[in-house]
C-alpha cells in the first residue's frame, strides 16, 4: 500500500470519523486498483486509470470506483500531494424503475393470511396499512394509536424529521381495530411481536416476503404507483410520501408515460395502421 493511500484512509478513519464499513470500502476499491497496476495509484494519469477501469462493464460498480478514486484524489491535491485535483466523470447509470404490486397482486397475497390467530390478523392489518399509506417501514413500526386521528394518519417519526398527515383508507383502519381488539393488552406500538415489543424491520420484511414475496419498501412504490395511475398529481404524491424533492417523486412519471402510450395505442386510428 502506497504511502499516500495509508494517509488517506487515516484521514477517512480519524478525522473524517467514517464508519469501519465504509472505510473497507475505500480500501477495498483503491488497493484492488493500486495491486492490479503494480504502482502508486497517486502515480496514474486519467488515460492509465480508465484503462484500469476499462475491466469493469457494471456501470454502478464502475461508478463505485470513480467515486473512491475522486475522493482519494481530492485528499492528494488537499494535502498537496499532487499540483492538480482532476475529477473523473461519473459513467451514465440507467435508471431503474421501481418495482411495484397492483392491488389485486395485494388482494391475493391478502387471502393467504389465517385471520383466526392475533398473528394472522397483525399481519393482515400490516399488509393493509402499508399499502393503504405508503409510509416507510420505519415510519409504521414507530405507530402510536394515537397517530390515527379519525381518517387521517400522523407520521410524527419521518424521515429528515418532517413530520406529515397523510389519509387512510377505512378498510386498513377496520383492520387495525380488529388486530388491536385480539391483543390482551393495549401497546406502546401498534405492531407488536408474540413478547409484546415493538416489531422489528426483520420481522416486518419477513412477513411481507412471505405472503407477497416482496419487502416492505415495494407496498411503498405500489401507493405510489397506484396514485399516479389513477391521475394523482406528482406534487401531491411527493407531499403524501414525504419526499424532500420532486425529483425523487418522479421516478413514477414512467407510469403516466406508459398509460399515455397505452390509450393512443387502443384509441388513435393510426395506432394499428401498418406500414
Amino acid at each position: 500500500m502506497s504511502n499516500e493511500l495509508e494517509a488517506f484512509l487515516e484521514y477517512i478513519t480519524i478525522t473524517k470519523a467514517l464508519s469501519k464499513k465504509s472505510v473497507e470500502a475505500y480500501k477495498g476499491d483503491l488497493l484492488s486498483l493500486e495491486e492490479a497496476s503494480a504502482k502508486a495509484l497517486i502515480n496514474h494519469d486519467t488515460t492509465s486509470l480508465l484503462a484500469l477501469l476499462s475491466k469493469y462493464e457494471n456501470k454502478r460498480t464502475l461508478n463505485r470506483k470513480l467515486s473512491s478514486i475522486n475522493a482519494f484524489f481530492d485528499f492528494c491535491y488537499k494535502e498537496h500531494f499532487k499540483s492538480e485535483n482532476n475529477k473523473l466523470k461519473f459513467s451514465k447509470t440507467p435508471k431503474l424503475l421501481p418495482k411495484f404490486l397492483s392491488y389485486s397482486d395485494i388482494k391475493k397475497g391478502l387471502s393467504l393470511i389465517d385471520k383466526s390467530s392475533w398473528i394472522g390478523q397483525r399481519d393482515f392489518a400490516l399488509i393493509l396499512f402499508l399499502y393503504a399509506s405508503g409510509a416507510r417501514i420505519s415510519e409504521a413500526l414507530e405507530l402510536r394509536l394515537s397517530d390515527i386521528e379519525g381518517e387521517w394518519l400522523h407520521i410524527r417519526h419521518a424521515k429528515g424529521e418532517k413530520e406529515r398527515i397523510v389519509p387512510l383508507a377505512k378498510v386498513a383502519i377496520k383492520a387495525i381495530n380488529e388486530y388491536l381488539n385480539t391483543l390482551d393488552k393495549e401497546q406502546e406500538y401498534v405492531w407488536v411481536n408474540y413478547k409484546g415489543d415493538k416489531l422489528s424491520r426483520v420481522s416486518a420484511f419477513k412477513i411481507t416476503q412471505k405472503y407477497l414475496r416482496v419487502s416492505p419498501h415495494i407496498l411503498r412504490h405500489s401507493y405510489a404507483t397506484s396514485l399516479i395511475s389513477g391521475g394523482a398529481d406528482l406534487r401531491v404524491v411527493q407531499e403524501l410520501l414525504g419526499h424532500a424533492s420532486l425529483l425523487t417523486t418522479q421516478i413514477y412519471t414512467h407510469i403516466q408515460k406508459q398509460d399515455l402510450k397505452d390509450t393512443v395505442d387502443v384509441y388513435h386510428p393510426m395506432a394499428k395502421e401498418k406500414i
